[in-house]
């Protein structure tokens, strides 16, 4: 799916400065505060409060203009545009990057019109400020404009904001998932602004507006598990709404089947694992997750910490592998 990147949603992965802070619980294991730390002698010097954001080489951003100049051959080869994730590594929208480099960045993006570009950011509230402040009236045509949503209160909180801003696309990065999330009656949309001013309506309110859900869960040193609940109820209200869902991966935990009879689980592979040794001792380190509708000794589903490459991408059987039109 991906041409020079790693991230199964996108095809090449820019980043036009490295450096950010943490800003909610999405952010408690960031791996690219790690990255940085691991190549800046064990001390992350281009991260939090007041720390120096470090601009890439000049090399790095002539690479979208390689992309762009390539477009027909891309197009011809694969049936649509080059998507391109900005930035991975941190926040186009951060409040201490320089207004001069984020103006460098809307130059580069009006100059690769072949390109769609994916702004993610956790500071979605700064978007429209920081686009007046470096003279950016209203979003380019070719960039789509995402949040990342980890559990309810990020969604209350910020996908109002995401609505209120013009954009081609508008999506959802909830990775890593935290909590459940609903969509239903949500009391924040102006759902005749919105229909209006989309001229889309979809069948839950509080999916108006929003063109592709990403989910997954966590990956890396620290991983948090994620219920399998929570991922397949978001992916059943975006089918409910046609909006377009990619379930990007289980990070480090899978939700594994239990055989109630001798305690092991069912693994990815068909294979299955003892939980506990003879003594009692965790083979695998797991994660219990009681029923909410039934007794919560007898019902429960089991998470099992079996790496992300193990755990895959599967949901419900399974792969999500949606993209807006």
């Amino acid at each position: 799916m991906s041409e020079n990147s790693k991230i199964e949603w996108t095809d090449h992965t820019f980043n036009p400065w490295e450096g950010c802070q943490k800003v909610g619980p999405g952010c408690d294991h960031c791996y690219a505060e790690s990255r940085n730390a691991r190549f800046s002698g064990g001390t992350a010097i281009n991260w939090g409060p007041g720390a120096p954001r470090r601009r890439t080489s000049a090399a790095n951003w002539r690479k979208p203009l390689h992309w762009n100049a390539v477009h027909g051959n891309f197009l011809y080869q694969h049936g649509r545009r080059q998507r391109v994730f900005c930035a991975s590594l941190a926040d186009v929208f951060d409040n201490a990057v320089d207004p001069a480099w984020r103006a460098d960045l809307f130059a580069l993006i009006k100059q690769t019109p072949n390109l769609d570009w994916l702004l993610l950011t956790k500071r979605i509230g700064n978007v429209p400020a920081m686009l007046a402040e470096i003279g950016v009236e209203g979003l380019p045509w070719n960039v789509w404009l995402g949040a990342t949503i980890v559990n309810q209160e990020e969604a209350d909180r910020d996908i109002p904001k995401l609505l209120a801003v013009p954009a081609r696309v508008r999506f959802l990065s909830m990775e890593p998932l935290l909590g459940p999330v609903t969509f239903r009656w949500a009391s924040w949309v102006d759902h005749d602004a919105v229909c209006k001013r989309d001229g889309k309506v979809n069948h839950l309110e509080g999916l108006r507006g929003i063109d592709w859900v990403i989910a997954g869960g966590e990956s890396g040193h620290g991983a948090r598990p994620m219920n399998p609940d929570w991922a397949s109820e978001i992916q059943a209200q975006c089918e409910a709404a046609r909006v377009a869902f990619l379930f990007k991966q289980w990070g480090e935990w899978y939700p594994a089947s239990i055989d109630s009879e001798d305690d092991r689980i069912w693994l990815p592979d068909g294979s299955r694992a003892h939980l506990f040794d003879e003594d009692g001792n965790a083979r695998i380190q797991s994660h219990r997750w009681s029923s909410s509708w039934s007794d919560p000794v007898t019902c429960y589903s089991i998470s099992a910490k079996i790496g992300k490459k193990a755990a895959g991408r599967l949901l419900n059987g399974r792969t999500h592998d949606e993209f807006p039109a």
